[in-house]
């Protein structure tokens, strides 16, 4: 078997706010480049960008058996953001400023493809529509920059592997 290629994860994300979807199934590429969409690539820290799947199981036992058995049960998908801080300039506070608490829109996910490439017609990208929580101050460390952490409560279904349609 020969080793499959990787990709290298460094600079290989772009992560936006976008405000409405039409279809979250097939999000318009112009609706990804429209003036109200927040590219939110550039504020996220190296390891900010987190989403995690909590999947239960259903017991499944049965009275002619010793075996437990499970299948998939309920699941829920969360997100959480850490981006940097910078009050003083409102230009270099997007993702503050955007995800304000209790916003709601679409986080658009787009995997390995460099980060400066821009949306394009049948771009895989995943698409979560949230309500922004409360973001919390993260407590300053030396040889750091000041950032804030906020969960991002995913409030419907979200698409994995979305082809962005044209229009």
């Amino acid at each position: 078997m020969t080793q499959p290629l990787s990709v290298p994860a460094d600079g290989s994300l772009r992560v936006a706010y976008v405000a409405s979807l039409a279809d979250p199934k097939n999000p318009l590429l112009s609706e990804l480049t429209s003036g109200t969409t927040q590219d939110l690539s550039c504020y996220i820290t190296a390891e900010g960008f987190q989403t995690t799947l909590d999947e239960q199981e259903i017991t499944d036992q049965r009275l002619c058996s010793r075996a437990v058995y499970e299948r998939p049960g309920r699941w829920r998908k969360s997100m959480t953001l850490t981006y940097v801080y910078n009050m003083a300039d409102p230009e270099n506070n997007v993702a503050y400023l955007t995800l304000a608490y209790l916003t709601m829109g679409f986080i658009v996910a787009r995997w390995g493809i460099p980060f400066e490439t821009p949306w394009a017609e049948d771009d895989i990208v995943d698409v979560y529509p949230i309500q922004a929580g409360k973001p919390v101050k993260n407590q300053p460390t030396a040889n750091g920059v000041l950032t804030v952490t906020q969960r991002l409560f995913i409030i419907g279904e979200s698409i994995d592997d979305a082809v962005v349609a044209a229009g």
